[in-house]
This record gives C-alpha cells, sequence and structure tokens, in this order.
C-alpha cells in the first residue's frame, strides 16, 4: 500500500483492507466492551476529536481522549476483571478494531501488550489483520515490536512468517517484519535484520524508509560497529533518510 499512483495514502488504503475474522465468544469481552463504550464516550470530547482526527491524517474518528484520560479510565475499565485467555484477547481486539474511534484499538494495543504472553502462534494471523486494517503507524509500530515481537521471539520457527511478511504488497506488514526485532537488543537475528533491510530498500515509501533507519539505530544502541560496518557496505543501496536515520546517534 503506501502512496498509489493515485495519490491514495496509506492511511485510507489500510482502513480498507483486512478479511474479517469471526469473532470467538467470551464473557470477558463482553464486559470489558460494555464497560469500555461507556467510560470511554462519557468523556468523549468532540473539539480536541477532530484536532487529533486530522493530526492523524483522517484515518479514523476519535473520541478526544488524551493519553493520560485514556489510562486513567482504562484503568476502571479493567478494575476486578480476570486474566484472559488467548480467546478472549482475540475477541476483543476484534471487537475493538470494528469500533470505528481510535481510542478502542488503542486499549487493545495495551491489553494485549499486557498480556502478550498468553497468546501462542496461532495469534499471528489475528495480528496480521489488526496490522492491515485501517493501518497508521499509531497502532502498527506497538503491533509490531509488541505483539508480532514476542510471538516470533517465544516461537522461532515464526521467522519464516516474517521472511514472507518483508516481501508483502502491504506497506504496513512489511513495515512490521522491519519492525518485530525492535526490542530484541543482544538476541537480535542480525542476518535477517541487515537481509530485511537491504531487500525493501529500494521501497518508495516514507514508512518503509523510516522503519528500516529505526530499526538499524535501534539495534545500533547494542551493537553500533555492527551497524556503521553494514551502511557503509549497503550506503548505495539505502535511502539518504534510511542512512540519516540509522546513524543519528552513532556518527558515521
Amino acid at each position: 500500500m503506501g502512496v498509489t499512483a493515485s495519490g491514495t495514502s496509506g492511511a485510507q488504503a489500510g482502513a480498507r483492507s483486512g478479511a474479517r475474522f469471526e469473532v470467538p465468544n467470551s464473557a470477558l469481552a463482553d464486559t470489558l466492551l460494555e464497560r469500555l463504550t461507556a467510560h470511554y464516550a462519557a468523556a468523549a470530547d468532540p473539539e480536541r476529536a477532530a484536532s487529533m482526527r486530522a493530526y492523524m491524517k483522517d484515518v479514523a474518528p476519535f473520541l478526544g481522549l488524551t493519553t493520560a484520560e485514556r489510562r486513567a479510565l482504562s484503568r476502571t475499565v479493567l478494575l476486578g476483571t480476570a486474566g484472559p485467555d488467548e480467546a478472549d484477547c482475540t475477541a476483543l481486539a476484534l471487537r475493538c478494531w470494528e469500533l470505528p474511534e481510535r481510542e478502542y484499538q488503542y486499549f487493545a494495543v495495551d491489553y494485549l501488550r499486557r498480556h502478550v504472553r498468553r497468546l501462542s502462534s496461532d495469534f499471528l494471523p489475528v495480528a496480521r489483520h489488526l496490522v492491515g486494517t485501517v493501518s497508521w503507524w499509531d497502532t502498527v509500530d506497538a503491533l509490531a515490536s509488541h505483539i508480532v515481537g514476542g510471538l516470533v521471539a517465544a516461537d522461532p520457527r515464526l521467522k519464516t512468517d516474517m521472511d514472507a511478511w518483508i516481501e508483502d504488497d502491504d506497506l504496513w506488514i512489511a513495515r512490521t517484519a522491519l519492525l518485530h526485532q525492535l526490542r530484541y537488543k543482544e538476541a537480535t537475528d542480525t542476518e535477517r535484520l541487515f537481509g530485511y533491510c537491504v531487500r525493501r530498500s529500494g521501497h518508495p515509501d516514507f514508512f518503509i524508509r523510516k522503519a528500516i533507519g529505526w530499526c538499524l539505530r535501534e539495534y545500533a544502541k547494542t551493537d553500533p560497529e555492527a551497524v556503521r560496518h553494514f551502511v557503509a557496505r549497503k550506503r548505495g543501496k539505502l535511502s539518504p533518510l534510511s542512512v540519516r536515520e540509522a546513524l543519528k546517534n552513532i556518527g558515521p
């Protein structure tokens, strides 16, 4: 996706993407959604919602909740609820993604991050659906580094899925493959990290070029010499943006 020849933005294209999943039955998700929609809607600020929607390039409507307000309300929503299983997490996430306002999707991402250890490899197709639906950096990046990254770390067999995602025509799926190791530090699979950067180095979209630089910059905190050497060898392939971001904290 991304900016196409016809000028369609990644946000607009992402909003149309993604196959529908059957939502599992979950009494916990029922309870959370009932509380969530009541508390969030009661605190809505239409004037702030309009400015937030504009800032996020019209990817979705907003309720107008600040981060601090949203987190405080979320604590109230979660108060006294039991820990979820994978079906609960799946039901909650899919149902939040069906709601129009973006804050509901933020709640789902936060919930998945909190309970990522309860998710099995079978959750990866759901994660892909979330990444590819109503796509923008605000949800995709957290899903990539915290959810998809956590799943792959727990089951290295999913690396082959990342090998497929990096080639995907949907820029958000490819961006997720680039960013899924963002928090791995010494456990980073450098062959894949550098290989993915080279494979998508010619991509025209800002969000891919930025992601290449970002994942390299993050790994440079662990092994600056490896990143410096990689950029020196591949500078002719990497975009100026990717190079600038990669070397931002370590210099040439």
